[in-house]
């Protein structure tokens, strides 16, 4: 069985913004910071319906608590990333303040795995997971691995099945335009430990 679970603990960076409308209700969405202990932080954007709302207030700075999936879907408009990656929250709770960043996935590697190494050396490989959704959909999911965990990952093959845990993490990147260089930010899914998915 195909797992989606993310759980996410931060602060609010912006009150909700509305983002769009679907099968009569709407969805507001809002970058969260997690910190993580290097003293960096990842942004990721959720997305929560107006329902969910009216049960908390989230103003910026807000500490929450969000438990819900990574989704993706094609941006057409030919602004920004191609593929879009958010969190829709399906729990939404007052945080403590504290931070915490996990996500389990398991799915199917749709993409053959990339394997590239830093100047330094270090082994980095590039996979999309497609994980399926209860009606019929699927989100294609992009993660990196590290290290000796890159190189399992890089022996495997499309159409293998990949069962993950890990992070969601944020990073900025300089795109270069006909109009000049455009910063933007990638979000994927960094991969801690490869696991059985019995274990999910």
């Amino acid at each position: 069985m195909e797992k989606n679970y993310v759980e996410l603990w931060g602060v609010a960076e912006t009150e909700p913004r509305f983002s769009h409308e679907n099968h009569g209700q709407r969805f507001y969405k809002f970058p969260l910071r997690v910190d993580r202990l290097s003293g960096q932080a990842d942004h990721p954007v959720i997305v929560v319906s107006e329902t969910q709302l009216e049960t908390v207030d989230i103003a910026a700075a807000s500490p929450l608590r969000i438990v819900g999936q990574l989704r993706s879907f094609n941006n057409k408009s030919g602004q920004g990333s191609r593929l879009v990656i958010t969190v829709l929250a399906q729990e939404l709770a007052a945080g403590d303040g504290s931070f915490f960043n996990r996500i389990a996935l398991s799915g199917v590697i749709c993409k053959q795995p990339y394997l590239r190494r830093t100047p330094l050396g270090r082994s980095i490989c590039d996979v999309i997971l497609a994980v399926n959704r209860h009606y019929g959909r699927a989100d294609y999911l992009p993660c990196i691995a590290w290290g000796q965990v890159a190189s399992t990952v890089a022996g495997m093959a499309v159409g293998d099945r990949l069962a993950l845990e890990g992070r969601v993490q944020s990073r900025t990147y300089t795109k270069l335009l006909d109009s000049g260089a455009v910063e933007r930010v990638a979000y994927e899914v960094s991969i801690m430990q490869l696991v059985e998915e019995s274990e999910l």
